[in-house]
């Protein structure tokens, strides 16, 4: 028996609106605590002990795990219990008296504006994969989206005439607005790439492979690190690179604090905040 996850999982989705990739790290991670409580004879969820949490988070650390692993378990098995609590189905919460172990945040790495600019400029040619990785490398930088969030885009999601794009995370929408640069990038790619690497197929995906199917993360981040080299950017960079450059770019040029947590999706204000204390022009912190 264990741990029962449906109703959980419903109340993640319904109730708290929580992103597909929230509800599949809570799933995932409550998976592997139900599978340990049943090999150590616990099959009741009322008989889950703190001492029984303890032992689960000092056999993730023992088995090598992250310690921002580790206390995303935690909070996973936290959040687990106190919807157990609330439902009454448990008297005590087990987990009040868990810590998670301390993280050290590393503060994101960016590039400089000329660094992007040089990045954005090397797919440069008219060959219908160019078209495309230029388009898609703008319209990140543009909107500061995530790299699932731009290769889950479809057409109707794109509105070139307005110059905006309407943005998914699971239940939740967001609307963001790009500037001239990004537009004239996907409305090239439309008109001169598009077709071509669909062949005779369709998709309702806006970027697609050379086998016209929906363009892959693996897929996209080769491509970043290709036309970084080509750049001859030295730092290890990554698609969420580019994210990270819009965002400390924006609040470099003096743009709202709100208003760049509203591009880039953040619930919290707190996670926005960490670009003011970035030197975007030197790509590093201040």
């Amino acid at each position: 028996m264990g741990i029962e996850l449906p109703l959980f999982i419903d109340y993640l989705k319904e109730e708290k609106n929580a992103s597909e990739s929230t509800v599949n790290s809570y799933r995932c991670d409550l998976k592997k605590l139900n599978q340990y409580l049943l090999e150590h004879g616990i099959e009741n969820v009322r008989n889950v002990t703190a001492t029984n949490l303890n032992s689960y988070v000092l056999y993730l650390e023992n088995q090598g795990m992250s310690t921002a692993t580790v206390s995303r378990n935690v909070a996973s098995m936290k959040a687990f219990f106190h919807y157990e609590c609330f439902r009454h189905t448990i008297d005590e919460d087990p987990t009040a008296s868990i810590k998670a172990p301390h993280i050290e945040k590393k503060l994101p790495g960016i590039l400089s504006q000329e660094e992007t600019k040089r990045l954005l400029e090397q797919p440069c040619g008219t060959k219908p994969k160019e078209r495309r990785d230029r388009a898609m490398l703008e319209l990140l930088y543009a909107t500061g989206m995530r790299v699932t969030e731009l290769i889950s885009l479809k057409l109707s999601d794109i509105h070139l005439q307005m110059n905006y794009v309407v943005c998914r995370d699971g239940d939740r929408e967001r609307v963001i607005p790009f500037g001239e640069n990004a537009k004239r990038a996907v409305d090239q790619y439309l008109k001169d790439g598009r077709k071509a690497l669909l062949k005779e197929a369709d998709s309702e995906y806006l970027f697609v492979n050379c086998s016209g199917q929906m363009m892959s993360r693996q897929g996209f981040w080769k491509l970043v690190k290709k036309y970084a080299a080509k750049a001859g950017i030295e730092a290890d960079i990554t698609p969420h690179t580019l994210r990270h450059s819009f965002a400390a770019h924006l609040v470099q040029n003096g743009e709202d604090l709100r208003a760049v947590q509203e591009r880039l999706g953040h619930s919290d204000i707190a996670t926005t905040q960490v670009y003011l204390n970035m030197n975007a022009q030197r790509g590093r912190f201040a």
